[in-house]
């Protein structure tokens, strides 16, 4: 199906299924246990080996020699896969650096060799016995030392300019200047990165844990130099990616190597340093932004610059994307530079550009709000625009965000607040409330799947798209359900499995909208399939309660189904109404805080989201979705940040003990309101993205409630208790 014109009535519309809070049908495996995980799959693969992975000690250099002869006298040991013997690998198309390391080092804790050993223990103590020689050479692993040697990007659209930015800024009455700085991040998700791989004759199965299945087995297939078709990657359950595991990472090709080599189920699950600093993490960011406005708010200048550092042949944070977009203004420029740095690969993470972004842009907005005497969230009302301001001729196809910030204010009680900081107490607590905008681009993509309808009625979804804990198996479930005109119990949905087709998988918020509009697609093709078996005409057919109604007669699905299963399969192909229409997601997010007046302790009081973005599937998955990454942007604006050791070039706090996110205790009552709103532009189903929106925002949120309640702006995140300490309002 191609989907080339705004969307009409369709059976979605009917809303039996779609739209209501179904709880997910994979929660009873994985509460039990029953979901196996990638290192988990004893049934398929009994009698492994184990990997384990030995990282470079250097983040830039050579390796001269690697002594293995008494590692490979320890017990148990079976092979040692290195450079030297695991034949002649290609890169990846994403990856930035080789995923085996030699002779060259780019980053610390590349991988350089994989022990392989009948237990765990043995593969880890002979690892322990592995010498590296290295040359180490000199790296740069500071963005801040290298900001003035930055490049721009070879890709994508690194600058922007609309009017004379420089002209208005200097004649704007009210401006203001700020340079505002986000660490290195890591995604820190519950399972590591692990996996298990199997050959026969030349055909390799992996089960690993995996977003995008089909980039996988794409770049598996090209780094092991085989064809694709003999590549199997399995990954029915995620516990956690946040944009980790989009791509394929080391464990997954060395467990191929490992397994290759010995002829033996290997499986290898990266520890929690080697996580930290060997996959990839969110490159920190230093943006300067310059907004002029004139006395009654009207923002007429806005420029946003921004650095960030990555390999040589790695991508920016794309931190200015927003501000090409969210507010109005005649006279604009957005600029993205690149630094090289010799620290581990910097790649997507919770909602990559626009996540920062945010947490600069929105904290701007409220100093500028300030400069202006007047309150946020007018400020942001009255710079709303209908149209692409870089682009004035492309209008939004939805932008409720007014009707967000109106709702939330009303909601939150926003009035209440006193816009002079540092006034409001509550016994040693100093109390503000913080607003931010919350935007992400709606994104969809190509996304296909396979139906089967069977003698007794039940209707099997087959498609490569992942579950990262978001729900994909439920709202898949319910779109069959409401297309084919069954019960949600009627369905059984199999995911993860390369041997199905390919979908949009999960990643950039894309995932639930263009998957689900894939399956609608492939169900539209069974409902014709359906009708042309028994002789009805598809047209003017009804399909509910499990039945085909049309013509005057009225029959059960299960019947063309009688002499076979009724297989048909098709995708969802977008045209480029994305080109005619920006397509967004809108959001306002409204925090309160109390700051200990003493010691500068922060606690989130209460959050609230309200979220515009399109049908939403399942409110009560939605809604989880929104929740964790509220949860997530508390972590960004207080604890979240990867230390890096300038001088030898690798994370420092690279474990879960030190590596700080939030946790029950730090996270007070949550709400999160949708919206109503559809999106006919977006996709048959009318839906859009809606996971990422719930961060974007929240970190600044958090920030311009600390600044109302002390009266201290923080521009460098996080926002910890030492950079509140001095700037405190006197104990009395």
């Amino acid at each position: 199906m191609k989907f080339t014109t705004p969307a009409t009535t369709n059976p979605i519309d009917q809303l039996k299924v779609i739209g209501k809070a179904h709880d997910r049908i994979d929660g009873p495996l994985k509460v039990t246990g029953a979901a196996p995980y990638a290192y988990e799959h004893h049934a398929e693969a009994p009698h492994p080996a184990y990997g384990y992975v030995v990282g470079s000690s250097i983040a830039k250099g050579r390796i001269v020699s690697i002594h293995l002869n008494e590692a490979r006298r320890s017990p148990g040991v079976i092979h040692i896969v290195t450079a030297d013997n695991a034949g002649k690998l290609d890169k990846g198309n994403f990856n930035t650096a080789p995923l085996l390391a030699g002779p060259e080092v780019q980053h610390y804790h590349q991988a350089v060799a994989l022990v392989i050993a009948e237990t765990f223990e043995q593969a880890r103590a002979a690892a322990q016995l592995i010498r590296v020689n290295y040359a180490e050479a000199k790296g740069s692993f500071d963005l801040a030392a290298e900001k003035n040697n930055a490049i721009k990007p070879k890709t994508g659209e690194p600058d922007t300019k609309v009017g004379d930015f420089a002209g208005a800024y200097d004649m704007a009455p009210v401006k203001l200047d700020a340079t505002y700085t986000t660490p290195d991040q890591s995604h820190a998700m519950m399972e590591p990165h692990a996996s298990t791989a199997s050959w026969d004759g030349d055909k390799l199965t992996i089960w690993t844990s995996n977003q995008m299945i089909d980039w996988g087995r794409g770049d598996m297939a090209k780094t092991l130099r085989i064809p694709k078709e003999n590549v199997r990657l399995i990954s029915p359950y995620i516990g956690g990616g946040f944009g980790g595991k989009l791509f394929l990472r080391a464990e997954a090709v060395l467990a191929a190597i490992g397994a290759r080599q010995t002829k033996r189920t290997v499986k290898v699950a990266l520890t929690r340093p080697m996580i930290f600093n060997n996959t990839t993490h969110r490159p920190a960011t230093i943006q300067r932004i310059r907004i002029g406005a004139t006395r009654d708010g009207k923002i007429t200048a806005i420029g946003h610059e921004s650095w960030s550092g990555n390999l040589p042949e790695g991508s920016t944070e794309d931190a200015v994307l927003q501000t090409r977009l969210l507010y109005a203004g005649p006279n604009r420029m957005t600029a993205t530079r690149l630094a090289l740095l010799d620290l581990p690969e910097g790649n997507a993470m919770r909602a990559p550009g626009e996540a920062p972004g945010m947490m600069a842009l929105e904290i701007a907005m409220d100093e500028m709000a300030e400069k202006l005497n007047m309150d946020p969230v007018r400020f942001r009302i009255i710079n709303e625009t209908k149209v692409d301001p870089e682009k004035p001729d492309r209008a939004y196809s939805q932008r409720r965000l007014i009707d967000c910030l109106r709702k939330g204010a009303e909601q939150f009680n926003w009035n209440a607040r006193n816009p002079q900081p540092g006034q409001n107490r509550d016994g040693r607590w100093l109390v503000g409330m913080g607003v931010a905008a919350g935007f992400r681009n709606n994104l969809v993509m190509t996304s296909a799947a396979r139906v089967r309808l069977n003698s007794t009625g039940m209707i099997t979804v087959e498609t490569d798209m992942t579950d990262i804990g978001t729900g994909s198996y439920t709202i898949i479930a319910q779109t069959a359900a409401e297309t084919m005109g069954v019960p949600i119990e009627s369905v059984i949905v199999k995911l993860g499995d390369s041997s199905f087709p390919a979908s949009a998988g999960s990643g950039g918020q894309w995932g639930a909208n263009s998957s689900t509009a894939g399956v609608y697609a492939t169900c539209m093709k069974l409902r014709q399939a359906i009708a042309q078996k028994l002789g009805l005409d598809s047209a003017k057919a009804e399909f509910s309660d499990g039945m085909i109604r049309a013509d005057g007669r009225s029959l059960p699905l299960q019947l063309a189904a009688s002499s076979g299963d009724l297989i048909v399969e098709d995708k969802i192909e977008f045209g480029n109404l994305d080109k005619k229409y920006q397509q967004s997601t809108f959001a306002a997010h409204f925090v309160e805080v109390g700051v200990d007046i003493a010691t500068g302790e922060v606690r989130v009081r209460r959050m609230l989201a309200v979220c515009a973005a399109g049908r939403i599937l399942n409110p009560k998955a939605a809604r989880s979705q929104v929740i964790g990454a509220m949860t997530m942007g508390v972590g960004g604006a207080l604890m979240e940040e990867l230390v890096v050791d300038k001088r030898a070039g690798f994370f420092v706090n690279h474990d879960l003990a030190g590596y700080e996110v939030p946790v029950h205790a730090d996270i007070p009552h949550q709400e999160c309101i949708f919206i109503d709103e559809t999106d006919p532009i977006s996709s048959p189903m009318k839906a859009k993205g809606v996971g990422e929106l719930g961060l974007c925002g929240v970190s600044a949120a958090v920030a311009n409630a600390i600044y109302n309640a002390t009266g201290v702006r923080v521009r460098e995140y996080p926002i910890t208790l030492d950079k509140l300490l001095a700037k405190m309002p006197a104990y009395a």
